[in-house]
C-alpha cells in the first residue's frame, strides 16, 4: 500500500459484525494414497457503518472453513469514510491481476457491483455506488483490491486536517 499512513484499524470486540461469504473453493491435494479434499472460504465481515475486514479460512469441512474465515476477518478490520451512503470520491486500486474502480453515485442508485466487490461494499455500509472490476475476476484479489480502494478514500475533514486548512478552503480553493 503506497502512501497509506492513515489505515484505521478497529477492534472487533465492540462492534455488531455481519459476515458475508464471498466464495468457497474445494481444493485437492494429491498424495500417493489418493486425493485429499479440503475447502477454502473467503469471508467479508462488516458493521455496515464504515468498518470492514476480510479473511480466508481453510479446513476439511465447509462449516469449519467459514468459521475460520470469520475469525481471520475479525482480526484485520479497517475503518472507511462513508458520506450519505456513498463514497467521498472516485478511486481505483489494483491487487495482483484484479483492478477495481469505484465511483460515488446519487441516492437511489443502489450498489452496482459484481459478486466479490458487492460483498465488500455492502458490508462496509455503502448503499449507492458504481463499481467496475477490470482484469482478473479472482475473488481473492478482487476483495483485496476493493478493500485497498476503500482504504485510499479520504473525506473532506481528513484532507483539511492533513493540509492544515479549514474546510471552506478545501472546497473553494
Amino acid at each position: 500500500m503506497s502512501q497509506n499512513t492513515n489505515i484505521r484499524r478497529v477492534k472487533a470486540s465492540d462492534l455488531e459484525l455481519k459476515d458475508r461469504l464471498v466464495s468457497i473453493q474445494r481444493v485437492t491435494k494429491v498424495t500417493k494414497g489418493g486425493r485429499t479434499f479440503s475447502f477454502s472460504a473467503i469471508v467479508v465481515v462488516g458493521n455496515e457503518n464504515g468498518v470492514v475486514g476480510y479473511g480466508l479460512g481453510k479446513a476439511s469441512e465447509v462449516t469449519a472453513a467459514i468459521a475460520k474465515g470469520i475469525e481471520d476477518a475479525k482480526k484485520n478490520l479497517v475503518k472507511v469514510p462513508i458520506l450519505k451512503g456513498t463514497i467521498p470520491h472516485e478511486q481505483e486500486a489494483k491487487f495482483g491481476g484484479a483492478k477495481v474502480l469505484i465511483k460515488p453515485a446519487s441516492h437511489g442508485t443502489g450498489v452496482k457491483a459484481g459478486g466479490a466487490m458487492r460483498a465488500v461494499l455492502e458490508s462496509v455500509g455503502v448503499t449507492d455506488v458504481l463499481a467496475k472490476s477490470k482484469g482478473s475476476s479472482n475473488p481473492h484479489n478482487l476483495v483485496k483490491a476493493t478493500v485497498m480502494a476503500l482504504l485510499e478514500l479520504r473525506d473532506a475533514h481528513t484532507v483539511a486536517q492533513q493540509r492544515g486548512v479549514n474546510l471552506n478552503k478545501v472546497f473553494n480553493g
